[in-house]
């Protein structure tokens, strides 16, 4: 059951790729907290620019660090949820990237994938590949293959630049399958999944275009991005309940961003009744570091890291 962390930036905002060649020690003590704090599985954020060299050549000098972060993790107790084809940062997309039309686009994140599971199919670390972090399916045309950008970074990616009359369905089966498929030639076994947005409960698939009845359908299981919201409980449970179709669920993405971590831990619990496990955030400051700062951020995060501490809620029996 995962209870861990997104090791998605550090503490200054970069992505662990600005960083783990020259600052590998501060990587092994990031690892090293994680796992002091009661983590089992941690979920790592792959940029493409940063794993394709050209259209055609993966980053052999990343790819050779990601085996290396297979092996910490391995040497840590730690497991592995690797997300990939990010595009967070906008000066890392390749200026080659975007103008390609969509079938070489969907190309490119094959390889991307195909060298990823390739460096890592032998390996006992990986819990999972994720494909994209929450992907969008366009309902109609559109010119930025980006969603908008939070805290300087763009979390959000589109699929299609435009339907050209398939439905949003369709285009996300035809990529899941396509992506899966890239993995498939070198690991056969690791499970494959996709962080989706959870929104709104009573269409739980209508804001990204990939439904639950689709991610029941083409992956091994559902992970879902949850947020409460303050005084708006029920509303969150309900969301994880659009997704509860007959294949775990876990939720990969959740903190006290809209609610306080009492709010937070209350909803854990509650969720427990659904949920087969919980990801959270760790930026590289451990509790105590956090006690020394004085800002509002620094106290949340705290707060948010002693909750994590108690360990995962109980499951019902």
């Amino acid at each position: 059951m995962p209870w861990g962390f997104n090791y998605d930036h550090d503490r200054d905002g970069r992505l662990i790729e600005d960083y783990w060649h020259e600052e590998w020690e501060t990587v092994r003590e990031d690892f090293a907290e994680m796992q002091a704090l009661g983590a089992n599985v941690v979920r790592v954020h792959l940029q493409l620019g940063r794993f394709m060299e050209t259209p055609e050549r993966p980053n052999a000098r990343n790819l050779a660090r990601l085996a290396d972060l297979l092996a910490l993790a391995e040497e840590t107790g730690l497991r592995l949820d690797l997300t990939g084809l990010g595009c967070y940062h906008k000066a890392d997309v390749p200026a080659w990237y975007d103008p390609l039309p969509e079938a070489d686009r969907w190309a490119v994140q094959g390889r991307f994938w195909s060298a990823v599971a390739e460096t890592c199919a032998q390996s006992p670390a990986v819990f999972c590949y994720d494909l994209m972090n929450e992907p969008l399916v366009a309902g109609a045309p559109r010119e930025d293959w980006l969603g908008g950008g939070f805290a300087g970074k763009h979390f959000v990616q589109f699929l299609t630049l435009d339907p050209n009359g398939r439905s949003r369905g369709e285009i996300a089966r035809e990529w899941i399958r396509a992506m899966t498929a890239a993995i498939r030639e070198h690991d056969a076994d690791t499970p494959i999944t996709v962080g989706l947005i959870a929104h709104p409960p009573q269409n739980p698939g209508a804001f990204s275009g990939i439904t639950p009845e689709i991610a029941v359908a083409e992956l091994d299981y559902v992970c879902v991005h949850l947020y409460p919201e303050t005084g708006k409980p029920d509303e969150a449970l309900a969301m994880l309940a659009g997704f509860d179709r007959g294949k775990p669920v876990v939720i990969e993405e959740t903190f006290p961003l809209k609610c306080s971590p009492e709010e937070l831990e209350t909803f854990l619990d509650r969720s427990a009744e659904r949920a087969d496990g919980w990801i959270g955030f760790y930026w590289g400051a451990t509790p105590e570091e956090l006690a020394e700062r004085d800002d509002l951020g620094a106290a949340l995060t705290a707060a948010w890291l002693d909750l994590f501490r108690q360990g995962p809620p109980p499951r019902p029996e």
